[in-house]
């Protein structure tokens, strides 16, 4: 089949919607379709356009197999709401003349991934105009979160967005997203229930099977491999919360056996580390990005995983972090309410990861204090990211499921994380 990838995130950016939008474009080349790639240059999570790209017209970025198009974009400093659109709608207006010259392409199958839904226009126009499958991919709803957390304002405007958002959503042939939560929203919003298809994250389970401790990489990282690490590594960002580590990292400051290691760009690092800096805290360490061939490494050097969002994130966007360190056998400390996909995680299979109340630092320094506790290698979290998350299992259903036959509904007894 011609498949035609688009969207604004997609490698070699290291976490996130980028990371996954590549690595299912190299899959379906490497099974013998003919895959190109509308999409930005990379900038997440340090929001800033990487060394080495093209940041001002849209050219050829090809590796091996994917033909991929790059199209520039604005890309702010310190993202706020306003910004955040402009961000987003910059995108969708430079891209889409490389979006019409698909249209001699033909292709089989057009997947819009989302964010941004300011592409999804032009993604349903081009399938329209070519006959092809129209499939929306949401990684986040990125309506809820900014009205979730804050970032805008609610009123009328939320209003609109949101049936403008409805309208979109519903216009397509086919809706994937990342969780069952997050397709039981999508029903919500109106989406026809045989439109829907269930497309979680995946981890390359065999990658992080049987990882011991890495001293030398802890040692490398600034980190007493002697002691207990908590860890979070990700983007550091406005739907995390992560504030509420450092304000944990004040209650454990006198025990000299714990050390909290964060590792990660994004928005929110420079405020992270002024709060460090002004509480004193010698048992917070910071260190960048570490390249995907170290993660398996990193996340088996952890005894704990801090799997850190605001209330308003929970159902709207879901950590992808999460999927790699389930196949590592780790103890994750989740921040979620039990009626949401990740509550329900726990609740479905008990002793998966420690849950605890969003945004409250008390329950937080409880959940750490349970971990601390546990005995390393989770073998519940490790067999369920093998049964559910394992990648070529994930993408094959999804090929199937995008073919231009006739949709399946979803399996409605899997509760998937991203």
């Amino acid at each position: 089949m011609k498949i035609l990838i688009y969207g604004i995130n997609y490698s070699p950016e290291l976490t996130g919607i980028g990371k996954y939008s590549g690595e299912m474009s190299r899959w379906l080349a490497e099974k013998g379709h003919d895959i190109r790639v509308v999409t930005a240059p990379p900038y997440y999570p340090d929001w800033q356009v990487q060394a080495g790209y093209k940041r001002w017209r849209p050219y050829r970025d090809n590796d091996d197999v994917v033909t991929v198009t790059r199209c520039p974009l604005y890309v702010p400093k310190n993202p706020s709401a306003i910004k955040r659109i402009l961000h987003l709608s910059s995108f969708a207006l430079s891209s889409l003349v490389s979006l019409a010259t698909k249209i001699r392409w033909k292709p089989d199958v057009v997947v819009l991934v989302a964010p941004t839904l300011f592409c999804a226009p032009g993604a349903l126009l081009l399938a329209k105009i070519t006959g092809a499958t129209s499939v929306i991919h949401v990684q986040d709803y990125e309506v809820d979160a900014m009205f979730g957390l804050g970032i805008a304002r609610k009123g009328l405007f939320r209003k609109v967005a949101c049936a403008i958002e409805a309208r979109l959503l519903r216009s397509f042939d086919r809706f994937s997203t990342i969780s069952t939560g997050m397709l039981k929203r999508a029903e919500e919003k109106g989406v026809p229930a045989e439109k829907l298809m269930f497309f979680p994250n995946w981890s390359e389970t065999e990658r992080f099977q049987n990882i011991a401790r890495q001293a030398e990489l802890l040692i490398r990282l600034g980190v007493d491999p002697t002691k207990r690490v908590m860890l979070y590594s990700g983007n550091i960002g406005e739907k995390q919360g992560l504030e509420g580590v450092i304000e944990a990292a004040v209650h454990f400051r006198e025990r000299d056996d714990i050390v909290f290691l964060i590792v990660g760009e994004g928005a929110g690092k420079k405020r992270l580390m002024k709060l460090v800096e002004q509480n004193q805290l010698a048992n917070v360490m910071f260190a960048p990005l570490q390249p995907y061939e170290d993660l398996p490494a990193l996340l088996g050097s952890a005894d704990g995983h801090l799997v850190i969002q605001k209330r308003g994130a929970a159902d709207a966007v879901l950590p992808s972090k999460l999927t790699n360190i389930l196949a590592v056998g780790g103890n994750a400390i989740i921040t979620a309410d039990p009626e949401t996909t990740l509550g329900m995680l726990c609740t479905e299979y008990p002793g998966i990861a420690t849950l605890v109340e969003p945004e409250s630092v008390s329950a937080l320094v409880k959940g750490i204090e349970t971990v601390l506790e546990l005995a390393p290698n989770n073998v519940i979290a490790r067999n369920y990211a093998s049964e559910y998350l394992a990648k070529d299992r994930v993408l094959e259903r999804f090929l199937q499921d995008v073919s231009p036959i006739e949709t399946t509904a979803p399996p409605q007894d899997d509760i998937a994380v991203a």
